[in-house]
């Protein structure tokens, strides 16, 4: 029988996502193989880099092979995700069924749609409206059902908007943190005076590392741990400031800066139709892997001052939007 402390792990994408989790699998003893296109990059010490295509479910059986879980966290061009997404999940879905290993899915909140301030539970109408909640509906469902169907044994980890050390792209990534280190106005999206739930990139890597350790997880949705109690765009903003002793300043971007950037830039463009995100209440109850699990969210303090330590770190320059 295998040691489990041993096992090869096997993660598609290297974003923030994918190497936050190679150190959470690396720090529990597993044997940790990542894998994007290039097969380049710096990784955590101790994981093994490989080029691969993921979109060849082919490359997918012989990366697995041997593979007690694969973690599906490989990102997509915003603008390609439509088209891309559900090509992805069919060869990985193949590629990882064919040696028996489980999957592990990062997920999104889209599929749930406009909720006009409910909070957001796994067992929530998938109701989205937008081309990408409706793929992202869809996709989740293809999930659920290859593991009801024996295909695969899956679990999808269902995070909300996050932040944390290499997180860029994101609400509160590039356009916040170094901006704040400058001294110079962070760029927030839409009513800053919401609730608005966020997930630790932390927080998001224990949470797939814990669903490839535990059976009983799979074939489930569970969201990731959210700062809690909730809050506002504003509040996190004040958050900052307070860490880094200083007032930060706001510049909150209304849907029509985006729908302007959006005619020269087609992430921008991409963005507009998931505006209502930030015109709502985004509130996400991750109460059920709590009382499954005992995971709880990384405190607030803790989560903002790690973040803005890797930002000084890196001297990350502000990226701004020009509006």
């Amino acid at each position: 029988m295998q040691n489990r402390d041993q096992e090869l792990h096997v993660i598609f994408g290297t974003g923030p996502v994918g190497l936050t989790l190679a150190e959470q699998l690396k720090d529990s003893g597993k044997q940790v193989r990542l894998v994007n296109r290039s097969g380049k990059g710096q990784v955590p010490a101790g994981a093994e880099l490989v080029a691969g295509d993921a979109l060849q479910s082919e490359a997918v059986r012989t990366l697995c092979q041997g593979a007690a879980a694969a973690y599906h966290c490989a990102n997509v061009s915003y603008e390609q995700q439509v088209t891309i997404i559900p090509r992805l999940q069919e060869s990985i879905i193949e590629g990882v069924a064919a040696v028996g290993a489980k999957l592990i899915v990062t997920d999104t909140l889209y599929m749930y749609g406009q909720t006009h301030g409910q909070a957001m539970k796994e067992s929530s109408p998938y109701a989205a409206t937008t081309r990408k909640g409706q793929m992202r509906a869809k996709v989740a469902e293809t999930y659920l059902k290859a593991h009801s169907e024996g295909q695969v044994r899956v679990a999808l980890g269902r995070a909300a908007d996050f932040f944390g050390p290499r997180v860029l792209n994101s609400a509160l990534g590039d356009r916040v943190f170094p901006a704040a280190l400058a001294g110079k106005s962070i760029q927030l999206l839409g009513n800053i005076d919401l609730p608005h739930s966020y997930s630790y990139i932390g927080d998001v890597a224990r949470t797939l590392a814990l669903l490839g350790e535990r059976d009983e997880a799979l074939g489930k949705v569970w969201h990731v741990p959210v700062v809690t109690p909730v809050v506002t765009q504003r509040e996190m903003a004040q958050q900052i400031g307070k860490m880094l002793g200083r007032p930060v300043h706001i510049q909150a971007l209304p849907k029509l800066a985006l729908q302007a950037a959006g005619l020269f830039n087609p992430v921008m463009y991409e963005m507009i139709e998931m505006f209502y995100q930030y015109t709502e209440p985004q509130i996400v109850d991750a109460s059920a892997i709590e009382q499954a699990f005992g995971l709880r969210a990384t405190p607030l303090e803790e989560a903002i001052r790690a973040t803005i330590q890797w930002y000084q770190e890196q001297q990350v320059n502000v990226q701004g939007v020009s509006v």
